[in-house]
């Protein structure tokens, strides 16, 4: 039986059924549409959308399944839209000549990534990794742009959270460029403790010294340093903040 949890009225229930009753959505499109929905509502670009925004996108959505380590995309392919995170985990990397690869971002469920490139129809500005079983929406770049067009207060939201990403970007450059790892490590705990995206499946030791710029042998020493200290512990493979005054000291923040 198909599910409407996710409408707002009665009068878009009859909608949605009869566009299954008529033949233009089938059962498997029209749940999916709705979870996408559903998905884009609990996202900050598209909390305030209209229903027929939403309904435009999530008609021309599709959902893709990646396994850990598989690609989602290559740095320098055409972009063909921006995605959403169902499930799962993604890395953004950037991949020197040499094949080292430093990390980005690390994403979760409800994240979004390459909304850049989808709005400038230009090419992926860098690559994307499942970390681990990973089902993203693809949001095609047309569909997006038409949302864009149709329904000016989306793009000032858009706006304004780019904007947003822009300074998280210069504060992380910051980070690397200015502190050592023993606060970059204290700075990213902090930060991991509140966002569930730091700390997702396949965010490993390693994940995280690519993110940091070092390597996971500095990471591990770095940890060390941190519990002979008393302000973290580790539970099997967990580590757990027990000072947090002491942690933002190390943090210098």
């Amino acid at each position: 039986m198909v599910q409407v949890r996710s409408v707002n009225s009665s009068a878009e229930v009859i909608y949605y059924l009869a566009c299954v009753t008529i033949g233009v959505l089938s059962h498997s499109k029209l749940t999916l549409m709705l979870d996408l929905i559903d998905h884009l509502r609990a996202h900050p670009y598209f909390k305030e959308c209209a229903q027929a925004t939403l309904d435009l996108l999530g008609a021309r959505a599709i959902l893709r399944h990646f396994e850990p380590n598989e690609t989602i995309f290559q740095e320098g392919d055409l972009a063909l839209g921006m995605w959403l995170i169902k499930t799962g985990s993604v890395k953004i990397v950037k991949i020197n000549p040499g094949g080292v690869e430093h990390i980005l971002h690390l994403l979760g469920a409800g994240n979004t990534f390459n909304e850049v490139a989808s709005f400038d129809g230009g090419a992926n500005p860098a690559c994307a990794t499942a970390l681990s079983e990973t089902s993203v929406w693809l949001i095609p770049a047309e569909g997006i742009n038409a949302a864009l067009t149709t329904d000016p207060a989306l793009a000032r939201r858009v706006i304004k959270l780019l904007a947003g990403r822009i300074r998280g970007l210069v504060h992380h450059i910051e980070d690397l460029a200015l502190y050592g790892v023993v606060v970059r490590l204290a700075r990213f705990l902090l930060k991991q403790a509140e966002d569930p995206a730091l700390s997702a499946p396949g965010v490993t030791r390693a994940a995280i010294a690519a993110y940091l710029a070092t390597t996971p042998e500095t990471i591990s020493r770095a940890l060390r340093t941190l519990e002979e200290s008393g302000v973290i512990r580790f539970d099997r493979h967990r580590v757990l903040i027990v000072r947090e005054d002491l942690l933002r000291d190390l943090a210098t923040l």
